[in-house]
């Protein structure tokens, strides 16, 4: 099959279209999925630069996310069925291959029914990001009806989701964008307030609006620099979860707020194999896939790739500012 494979750690350079064995169902339980679409996600581009989890070394391929459609099945498979089609989260971190590519085999247990009123491009761009922002807004970030929510870089991939589950829960949404245009993107999404953060020093508009006391929860997608002022925007006795290392930071000002800082790594399950929280992921999909068909969470495609443009792809992603996911169509 055709396959995008990193060939070393490195630059984008470094993957490269190649042929390699097509995967076979070699267990009772497994299905064999004729992948259609692949999102791109930010965790793909550091492992390229910085190198495959499980002490893995190249080649490898890489992508989490896909859909597709269901060809074979193992004799012990129940609930799936040729023709059927999935999306899913697995993969692509070093171990299992994972969805640069045009078939994959996968357990059973980790693939859901794709939602009837996506494609595959949309579905193939939603599960991580909809099981990370669900898991720093809900599971995380405790997020109850009636809060305060800051969400930063909100039209991003994992933003531009956390903004509607915020919605969704009965928060009030704060969004920080870089651009007019991406203000314009989250209002529609239901964002109550946006802030250019490029114009405007977004801890000061924070307190403005909250009468001096700050956000209940914040959503830092960012990193380290984020991370540090977020404190200073978030009440305190609230909540600041971040997707990232935040580095050596000063946690001085976050102790006399009493802060709970959470981290939120939708990618814990799969790295320490853990079953019942991956069957959690399984169950949050469905959920979603609820959601979208009723019309009540929306997957935005920013931009869609075919697998040989992976590498300008891969480079997109690196310059940050996207506007919802990046997907190639395979």
């Amino acid at each position: 099959m055709k396959a995008v494979v990193m060939t070393a750690v490195g630059g984008a350079e470094v993957l490269q279209i190649k042929p390699v064995d097509e995967p076979q169902i070699t267990e009772p339980h497994q299905v064999k999925i004729r992948i259609k679409a692949t999102g791109v996600n930010p965790v793909d581009t550091k492992i390229r630069r910085k190198g495959l989890f499980y002490g893995a070394v190249p080649p490898a391929i890489l992508g989490c996310d896909g859909a597709g459609t269901v060809i074979a099945t193992g004799a012990e498979v129940i609930g799936f069925k040729p023709g059927d089609d999935v999306w899913y989260c697995h993969g692509g971190l070093g171990r299992e291959s994972g969805n640069y590519c045009e078939y994959t085999v996968i357990d059973s247990r980790w693939l859901a029914a794709k939602p009837q009123s996506l494609t595959f491009i949309e579905a193939a761009a939603a599960p991580l990001v909809l099981i990370t922002a669900w898991g720093a807004l809900y599971d995380r970030g405790a997020l109850q009806p009636g809060q305060t929510v800051l969400i930063h870089a909100g039209a991003g991939g994992v933003g531009h989701v956390a903004i509607q589950l915020a919605k969704l829960r009965g928060a009030r949404v704060i969004a920080t964008v870089s651009s007019q245009e991406k203000a314009d993107f989250v209002a529609a999404l239901g964002a109550d307030v946006t802030i250019n953060y490029k114009e405007t020093d977004y801890v000061a508009a924070i307190m403005q609006l909250t009468d001096n006391h700050g956000v209940d929860l914040v959503l830092d997608t960012v990193g380290s620099e984020v991370f540090q002022s977020s404190i200073y925007a978030t009440a305190c006795f609230g909540t600041l979860v971040t997707l990232l290392d935040p580095g050596l930071v000063d946690l001085a000002e976050a102790r006399l707020r009493n802060l709970k800082i959470g981290f939120e790594l939708m990618l814990t399950p799969l790295l320490r194999d853990l079953s019942p929280a991956r069957e959690k992921h399984i169950a949050l999909l469905n959920s979603c896939k609820n959601l979208i068909d009723n019309n009540r969470l929306k997957v935005s495609v920013g931009r869609i790739f075919p697998l040989e443009q992976v590498a300008e792809a891969h480079r997109l992603i690196e310059e940050g500012h996207c506007t919802g996911k990046i997907v190639l169509e395979i």
